[in-house]
């Protein structure tokens, strides 16, 4: 079983600790400059509450308190191995998948980073994984962009799709079966459009442990 999380709002609606996702995003929605993030305990949380957002929110200092800010200030416009950073590009939207079982039901959305608007989405698709629906989103996404002419940054926090976006091709077990045939034909779709098209746009991973959960989640935890 899972261990509880708890999320820490220090700038929202309603400052305070919350004892789920979906509360703490209830709290945030919407805010400009939103301040919040998760831990693994209650103490944590309202250690962190009580010290203020600027030791933990948007840098490294999270894990060794506000007195690495300067060290963790010049490591924020500085790329980290795996193309993150290490404080959030607001210019920016997010993408999250809601899964019904692993393969099940899948769909997904992006929305505005800031403002946690609903840019666009799909689905349910009849049957899929985490994953497949995960690299459909970004690849949506940077196809969304491209027609705006926005180079806006894309946030994902699947690692594996992350992967499968730069490699233009995904690595899945799920088999190809009528069941599958949605979800296939899609993925199919969009890695052909990986390999046709060019985009300016950075694909980064969404750092959840340091910023909380992605503002695209659909809070099925």
């Amino acid at each position: 079983m899972a261990k509880q999380k708890h999320y820490v709002v220090w700038v929202g609606k309603t400052p305070g600790i919350y004892a789920s996702w979906a509360e703490c995003q209830s709290q945030v929605n919407g805010v400009t400059g939103a301040k919040y993030k998760a831990f693994e305990s209650k103490a944590e949380a309202a250690k962190a509450y009580a010290q203020g957002w600027q030791g933990y929110w948007g840098s490294q200092s999270a894990k060794t308190g506000a007195s690495k800010a300067a060290e963790a200030k010049a490591a924020r416009s500085v790329p980290t191995a795996v193309g993150t950073r290490e404080e959030i590009d607001y210019n920016s939207i997010s993408v999250d998948v809601g899964t019904r079982g692993n393969p099940g039901p899948v769909e997904y959305k992006g929305v505005d980073t800031q403002t946690g608007e609903v840019l666009f989405s799909c689905g349910p698709i009849s049957k899929g994984t985490n994953n497949l629906g995960e690299f459909l989103a970004i690849v949506h996404g940077l196809a969304y962009l491209k027609k705006l002419g926005s180079n806006k940054t894309i946030y994902s926090d699947s690692a594996n799709a992350l992967k499968w976006v730069r490699q233009k091709a995904v690595v899945s077990t799920l088999k190809r079966d009528e069941t599958t045939k949605e979800i296939w034909d899609l993925v199919d779709r969009a890695e052909q459009w990986l390999r046709t098209n060019t985009y300016p746009n950075r694909v980064l991973k969404w750092q959840t442990r340091e910023w909380g959960e992605i503002k695209a989640d659909y809070g099925r935890k």
